[in-house]
């Protein structure tokens, strides 16, 4: 297996968002569920997402999920599974992601790699970068 370094941008679709708990209370949980359309080097449209969400004070906060992706990878089609995490304040979205081992499908089967983003709040799109193995095939 080689490594492959991949780049592109995805756009939040839905996000909806339940209190666990009190919703004034701090600090305090969140789920929230989220679809996203990714494009460039991961091709994926209506990704399934589920975070939890804690909300330290302020703008500050941490979150972790993983989100089912179907569609293709620098044109190998299939679906996997990012595990993510990460942190937010006053200026955006720190995340970093990796592929749940053996989530893989289809021309994806094998699929091993991780990445990252940041977001400003409210962006249009937010661009990502991702490096990853495959088996050849």
């Amino acid at each position: 297996m080689t490594s492959t370094h991949t780049t592109g941008s995805f756009r939040f679709t839905d996000w909806t968002e339940r209190p666990a708990g009190a919703a004034d209370a701090l600090p305090r949980l969140a789920d929230a569920s989220v679809s996203n359309t990714f494009s460039g080097g991961i091709e994926a449209a209506g990704t399934l997402c589920r975070y939890t969400v804690a909300y330290l004070g302020g703008d500050v906060g941490t979150f972790t999920g993983l989100e089912l992706l179907t569609g293709s990878v620098d044109g190998r089609e299939g679906s996997f599974v990012l595990a993510e995490s990460g942190t937010f304040d006053a200026e955006g979205t720190h995340c970093t992601f990796e592929v749940v081992p053996g989530s893989g499908t289809g021309r994806l089967a094998g699929l091993r790699g991780s990445g990252r983003f940041f977001s400003p709040h409210h962006p249009e799109s937010v661009a990502y970068v991702f490096d990853y193995e495959l088996p050849r095939g």
